[in-house]
């Protein structure tokens, strides 16, 4: 049985936005079956030389397919994918594809997203000015690139729904500035279209009733 490692505590700032929610939402758009293993973050669950041993880094998710242990998000959601025959194209192109948006998401989307994200932490006086400044340039630049590659798509690798488009999702909702979207309508919409998916709300829902905020 494949066995996935989740939170089950984790600080407020965080709950709904973990990266277990991508395994789970994959998971539950191919309907295959698994083991939750909830992790308790407060409680340093993730800080043992057992988990080590499945995560590298302590991070969560992780998961264990009757022996095959992987970690990174992007790593589990191609291989389940690919496992499952669900959500990538069966053909060498196609698949070619969905690899290189699901990296296009982890490594070229969510890094400027994600820093301006993490520097909403700090106080202002923190803060260094040209630093936010300098990224905030960045992140315009790859959402104009991304709206401009998404005109007359519905999907961001191919016609049909993939694991690029939960991990694009799930990059593009670590923008918490609605002003950072508005002017890439395409983006928004296509934000709007992923997370519109019954499959993702049941994800979510059930997430909220099970994980606690630390």
């Amino acid at each position: 049985m494949l066995k996935v490692y989740g939170f089950s505590k984790v600080n407020a700032l965080a709950r709904g936005n973990t990266r277990d929610l991508r395994v789970l939402w994959a998971l539950e758009e191919m309907q295959m079956p698994f083991e939750l293993v909830g992790m308790d973050h407060p409680a340093h669950d993730l800080n043992s030389d057992a988990y080590r041993r499945l995560s590298p880094f302590e991070q969560i998710p992780a998961i264990d397919d009757d022996g095959v242990v992987l970690s990174e998000s992007a790593a589990i959601l191609i291989y389940l994918a690919k496992k499952a025959g669900q959500l990538i194209p069966a053909d060498r192109a196609g698949e070619a594809q969905v690899v290189r948006w699901c990296f296009a998401a982890m490594n070229t989307v969510e890094l400027p997203l994600l820093t301006l994200l993490l520097m909403g932490f700090v106080t202002k006086d923190d803060e260094p000015k040209k630093y936010r400044e300098f990224t905030l340039r960045w992140a315009q630049r790859h959402l104009g690139h991304l709206d401009r590659w998404l005109d007359g798509r519905e999907f961001i690798a191919s016609d049909a729904f993939t694991v690029a488009d939960i991990l694009m999702a799930h990059a593009l909702d670590e923008i918490k500035d609605e002003s950072l979207i508005e002017p890439y309508r395409r983006v928004a919409d296509y934000r709007e279209r992923c997370f519109a998916r019954p499959a993702w709300r049941r994800t979510l829902d059930r997430y909220l009733a099970r994980v606690e905020a630390g």
